[in-house]
């Protein structure tokens, strides 16, 4: 019969090792990388314009599809690996890696064919003027007799 020495603290330092693990994983640490994310996007509207600035650290400009539709902004793109996490030592990444895709719907329609783009420290900001039918007019409502007249300024 073989004698085996009990280690009382080695047995709690694996508790403790797993209890770790075990909320890691509940919060999102530890996980394998997820294949795709979403940009955030900031959007804003002026009377002449809609605004949208969206966050796409660690690309250039040419990684980067845009298409603009009238009523809808799609963004898309990829950030790649630059090597392997184990191989370079990491315990711990969470930037995010793989394909992404955003379609942005817009709450006016724009002139599509003017947007002005412009890419600079990882903030990607679209200008986009709206189309004459989405800025607000301003219209004066006469009351006559019976008779209801509108005019447009």
């Amino acid at each position: 019969m073989a004698l085996i020495r009990w280690q009382p603290f080695q047995e709690m330092e694996t508790l403790r090792h797993q209890m770790d693990k075990m909320f890691d994983e509940l919060a999102g640490y530890n996980r394998e990388v997820t294949k795709t994310w979403s940009p955030a996007v900031e959007l804003s509207d002026t009377n002449d314009q809609l605004i949208l600035r969206a966050e796409v650290p660690g690309l250039e400009g040419k990684d980067l599809d845009i298409q603009v539709a009238r009523e809808a902004v799609s963004i898309a793109g990829e950030t790649r690996y630059e090597n392997k996490a184990e191989e370079r030592g990491y315990l711990r990444s969470e930037f995010r890696y793989g394909k992404f895709q955003r379609t942005i719907p817009l709450p006016a329609a724009i002139k599509n064919d003017q947007v002005k783009a412009e890419f600079k420290n990882g903030i990607l900001t679209l200008t986009m003027p709206k189309a004459e039918e989405a800025k607000n007019k301003v219209v004066k409502i006469n009351l006559a007799d019976d008779k209801t007249a509108l005019t447009s300024s």
